[in-house]
């Protein structure tokens, strides 16, 4: 039921002081009346989403199971900038008294339609923007091209830091007036650069949101973007290319290894931390053959090197290496990310130069460089998030173990530095970090497809947000391979054990140091 306190008229103009132009409306074709930030405004009857060109054209796999308000809004900001949003209103018997914000992935430039849909359909009021940029600014994504978006400092600043706290505040305002009641609470959730912006929420905007979802994080942007050119710089030098059938026989050598750490063999490794393999094991003795019946048995020197670069990473003043059992991921590594990300950064943003070689950076001397330049405007990294704490904030974090894209490690060095300023308890009061054995980049991994892909982070953090329980384990379901395990995801720094007998199932793990 709807809580009625929040009919108050006077209580209500306080939630919306200081949006221009807001007035009080409650019907959804009266929304673009209220505000000077809505263009338009109109009701989506059930299935209706199929119908909606944008959403179709990101091939977007989830209806709406309800009637909802949907409301475009544009917002003005710098010189001749703006940020395109859009706020969905379920119908008042679906809505659960919640708004959630979704964030954006990569370079970001479009509304995440499916991330809106999935989360309309639990109820939510849900909102979503196109950082402040779209996709046509997102330039050709390889050496020499030009990218708009990254020659501006204000959109660039948009994008990570501070789009998102531009669109939620009118959004809750807009939700409080289509629902004559504002939210009883506020949350956001985000994976990869919009795991990044949920950091950055609660580091520079920690007054919107009462819980935040940072989900495979990258919001060491500036350096992860290093990590991608040390790997694929390495990877691409002559003879050094790993093919899969040589990661594949590295992550089997791995696994075999260290399947067993939690106690059952399930061709998973529960704690690559812990794993003591090494892949100088695998390096070619005097006389064998590399390769037998058309496949990979041994590693030569070169490989080895490359191996060695991408477990020990670029050092760790600029990013760690990636962990034991990850290496049938690392494809994208060696062929794309190394072009796709940092060069047009490094040409774009910080060096002003598209003629600039890439492959001439030193990471000696250029961090530095990057550090001023693109540090303060895309990365959110601090450990102290004292005034998100003190409001009562709560953070949800994830981060696959086989990540492709994100070193796992990273949100571990990120989380034990909170903890030596905070306290063991003191974090886990508000921050809890939870590791995902064999999961990917915001999911299934596609080596691991048993692992379940699906976490269910937003129905751990509602009871942490509303009714101070904090989450012991985060539920983990759907694996790729179609199959019915579910597994219990722990906080870090706890380790899954089996206990009973279904290993199956997350029922028969405990959550144990």
């Amino acid at each position: 039921m709807l809580h009625l306190l929040c009919v108050s008229l006077a209580f209500l103009a306080s939630v919306v002081k200081g949006i221009p132009g807001l007035k009080q409306y409650d019907s959804c074709a009266s929304l673009r009346h209220g505000t000077n930030y809505v263009v338009s405004s109109s009701q989506v009857p059930v299935g209706g989403l199929a119908d909606i060109s944008a959403v179709a054209a990101q091939n977007v796999t989830e209806n709406n199971l309800a009637t909802f308000c949907r409301v475009i809004g544009v917002i003005p900001y710098g010189a001749n900038n703006t940020l395109n949003f859009e706020v969905w209103l379920p119908e008042l018997e679906s809505y659960n008294e919640r708004y959630l914000s979704v964030g954006n992935g990569g370079f970001a430039g479009t509304i995440d339609y499916q991330a809106m849909a999935s989360n309309l359909n639990t109820g939510f009021a849900v909102g979503g923007c196109d950082s402040g940029h779209t996709t046509s600014e997102n330039g050709p994504s390889k050496p020499g091209g030009y990218v708009p978006f990254l020659n501006s400092y204000a959109k660039t600043a948009a994008c990570i830091r501070n789009s998102i706290a531009m669109f939620s505040e009118p959004a809750k305002a807009i939700t409080a007036l289509f629902y004559s009641c504002p939210p009883k609470k506020s949350y956001y959730s985000g994976c990869s650069t919009g795991g990044a912006q949920g950091y950055a929420l609660a580091q520079y905007h920690p007054e919107i949101f009462d819980g935040i979802v940072a989900g495979s994080a990258g919001n060491w942007y500036s350096h992860l973007i290093l990590s991608f050119l040390w790997n694929g710089l390495h990877a691409n030098k002559p003879g050094a290319f790993l093919a899969q059938d040589v990661l594949t026989l590295a992550r089997d050598a791995a696994v075999k290894r260290c399947d067993e750490i939690d106690g059952v063999e399930d061709g998973v490794i529960e704690d690559p931390s812990k794993c003591d393999f090494e892949i100088a094991s695998l390096l070619c003795q005097s006389g064998e053959a590399q390769r037998e019946n058309g496949k990979t048995v041994c590693l030569n020197e070169t490989q080895l090197a490359t191996f060695q670069a991408f477990y020990s990473g670029p050092g760790m003043n600029v990013y760690p290496g990636f962990a034991k059992g990850s290496e049938l991921e690392w494809l994208v590594q060696e062929e794309e990310l190394y072009t796709a990300y940092p060069v047009p950064i490094l040409q774009n943003l910080v060096f002003r130069n598209l003629s600039y070689d890439y492959k001439t950076f030193n990471f000696q001397d250029d961090v530095k460089t990057v550090d001023i330049v693109a540090g303060p405007l895309i990365t959110a990294t601090s450990p102290r998030l004292d005034a998100f704490k003190g409001r009562g904030g709560k953070l949800i974090a994830t981060q696959g173990w086989a990540d492709p894209f994100n070193v796992p490690t990273w949100p571990i060095d990120q989380h034990n530095e909170a903890r030596a300023i905070y306290g063991e308890k003191a974090l886990n009061d508000f921050w809890r970090l939870f590791m995902v054995p064999g999961g990917g980049h915001c999911g299934s991994a596609a080596s691991y497809p048993q692992v379940p892909g699906t976490w269910h982070t937003l129905e751990a953090l509602i009871p942490w947000v509303e009714d101070g329980e904090p989450p012991g384990y985060i539920l983990a379901t759907n694996p790729a391979d179609g199959s019915n395990t579910t597994k219990k995801l722990c906080p870090y720094s706890q380790h899954a054990m089996l206990k009973g007998q279904d290993a199956d199932q997350f029922t028969s793990f405990a959550c144990m140091e």
